[in-house]
């Protein structure tokens, strides 16, 4: 192995949502800062819903076996209230395929476990903080790790999958796996050219690229970001729809005065839980739209469907028609109230037209 990096990502939700235009004028003047773009396809290709802003971050000097390595930070801000921390550990030296697996096992945990991840976010956060739309007080992430082969040594005449066993990489497990096992390593396993290559698990991802684009990492990393995002959002709605339910039954069980005005109250606030998350959803699963890029639209494929995104996007829905139903079985009722109480009030009405017209009578 002549050139490769070992990418570790962490994804943080740290809000509702971000402006990204006011992001990048908070930024200005602290370095690189550019709305992201893929390099290797057309732009009609890909669309972003927002393009996420991307600033380059101060970098920890990192050894690994013993190996002072090259290293580069960065971080991608989403519209959707993520912030995405990335630090690359570069190759320092050719190794042999034995090597390179030991070395990219030490990079990855040497770079978990170092303090630089929330300095760095805290750090960013501090300074894009007037651009964040109600601050998360508590962070979720997800982390994720992609290595990158750019330069093998000797270039090998057939795929690299025949020549060097993927799956130590990839799993990080140094007893011999079994045959179902390995499979299920390498069932996502993508190729456009002779010489590309990109393998999907859960935990991580192994990219062989001999070009200097970065267009699968992004995409990788946009997936993550939806995984996250959503996962929040499912878990929130996890904890809300019990209150929500207990709320429905205790303006049930109150007295008949002032109906109407529960049942609106609660509805309307159930409605604008339905409308705030369906927005912000929406904007999630739109973050990336890959049209003509037969490529990276399988890469992107595979990794929503391995991160279960449809899965939980679809979980998300049935949970936000369940408030539905609760808000319109509590409007509805509400509409019923009213129009008891109306019909109460036309009897009384009548009843006391009777009564005053025989007590006329009367004298």
């Amino acid at each position: 192995m002549r050139s490769a990096t070992v990418e570790v990502l962490r994804i943080f939700d740290v809000a509702e949502s971000i402006d990204l235009d006011r992001v990048e004028s908070l930024l200005a003047g602290r370095g690189t800062v550019a709305r992201i773009r893929l390099t290797r396809v057309e732009p009609k290709a890909i669309a972003f819903g927002d393009p996420p802003v991307v600033t380059e971050l101060p970098a920890p000097p990192m050894d690994v076996l013993g190996r002072r390595c090259p290293t580069r930070a960065a971080a991608r801000i989403h519209a959707f209230g993520v912030v995405s921390v990335s630090l690359e550990v570069l190759l320092p030296e050719p190794l042999p395929w034995p090597g390179f697996e030991a070395f990219a096992r030490e990079a990855e945990r040497e770079a978990a476990a170092l303090r630089f991840w929330r300095e760095r976010l805290d750090a960013l956060l501090d300074a894009i903080r007037p651009a964040m739309d109600d601050p998360s007080t508590i962070r979720v992430e997800e982390d994720y790790a992609i290595v990158t082969l750019r330069e093998l040594d000797p270039k090998p005449a057939r795929p690299l999958a025949e020549v060097v066993d993927l799956v130590p990489l990839l799993t990080q497990e140094a007893r011999p796996l079994s045959a179902a096992a390995r499979a299920e390593a390498m069932r996502y396993t993508h190729s456009y050219y002779t010489d590309d290559v990109v393998v999907l698990t859960w935990d991580r991802a192994l990219v062989l690229e001999p070009g200097n684009d970065d267009d699968v990492a992004d995409v990788l990393e946009v997936a993550n970001a939806q995984l996250l995002e959503l996962r929040v959002y499912d878990a929130l709605l996890d904890r809300e729809i019990p209150r929500i339910y207990d709320v429905a039954e205790a303006v049930q069980r109150r007295g008949v005065a002032l109906f109407q005005r529960r049942y609106s109250r609660a509805a309307n606030q159930m409605r604008a839980l339905v409308a705030e998350i369906s927005e912000i959803t929406e904007k999630v699963e739109n973050a990336l739209k890959v049209t003509e890029d037969v490529y990276l639209a399988r890469v992107y494929t595979s990794a929503t469907e391995l991160f279960r995104i449809p899965a939980l996007a679809a979980s998300i829905d049935r949970k936000l028609a369940l408030i539905r139903e609760t808000y319109t079985s509590l409007y509805d009722q509400a509409v019923a109230t009213r129009a008891e109480w109306m019909e109460a009030a036309i009897i009384a009405l009548i009843v006391l037209e009777v009564v005053l017209a025989i007590i006329a009578g009367r004298h």
